[in-house]
């Protein structure tokens, strides 16, 4: 399946903006099965997966209006909005565990002995594979594109405090961000193809 043409979807965002019902249709069906394993590979559930692209589709439509083309390609937009949203999800999940865990502290040792919270060999192995390829794809970036997308994401640096700790201008560090999170958008969905 061939990716997407970045200006189509870009222009469907733009009429979806607009409150275009067959614009957003249309959107939802070109970019659908891309976004759903960006989901399915942070929940590993595919329920999990399919409520949280339906989410990031109803945030689409209420945010449309505030893509702008010039900054990313419509795929990045789109899975960053996929991939926030399910990893809100994953924390929310795991707070839940941590209240439950209160719960815990009742239990016998025997109920402890046989409780395995460690991930399966199967999800190891995936989240072995993602990170492999996430590697790859920052190896793909220029020095500074890699060392600020490493910053704001890994450390949550906003652009100013990236500009700051790098001793580079602004829109230099937003420039790399930008050019970056596009390059790396690209190559992780040439992966996934």
């Amino acid at each position: 399946m061939p990716p997407p043409d970045a200006t189509h979807l870009a222009d469907l965002i733009a009429r979806s903006a607009m409150r275009d019902q067959r614009a957003f249709k249309q959107l939802y069906e070109a970019t659908a099965r891309r976004l759903y394993p960006v989901a399915l590979r942070i929940l590993k559930r595919q329920s999990l997966a399919e409520d949280v692209l339906q989410e990031a589709f109803v945030s689409v439509w209420q945010r449309a209006g505030t893509y702008v083309g010039a900054e990313c390609h419509p795929m990045t937009w789109l899975t960053s909005i996929v991939r926030n949203r399910a990893i809100d999800v994953l924390r929310a999940q795991k707070d839940e565990v941590s209240l439950t865990r209160e719960d815990a502290d009742n239990e016998t040792d025997e109920q402890r002995e046989f409780a395995d919270e460690g991930p399966s060999p199967l999800q190891l192995l995936e989240q072995s594979a993602d990170a492999r390829q996430m590697r790859h794809c920052l190896e793909g970036l220029e020095p500074g594109q890699r060392q600020s997308i490493a910053l704001a994401f890994y450390q949550g640096l906003s652009h100013q405090e990236l500009a700051d700790h790098l001793r580079q201008p602004l829109g230099t560090v937003k420039s790399w961000v930008r050019r970056g999170l596009d390059k790396l958008g690209r190559c992780l969905q040439q992966a996934m193809a």
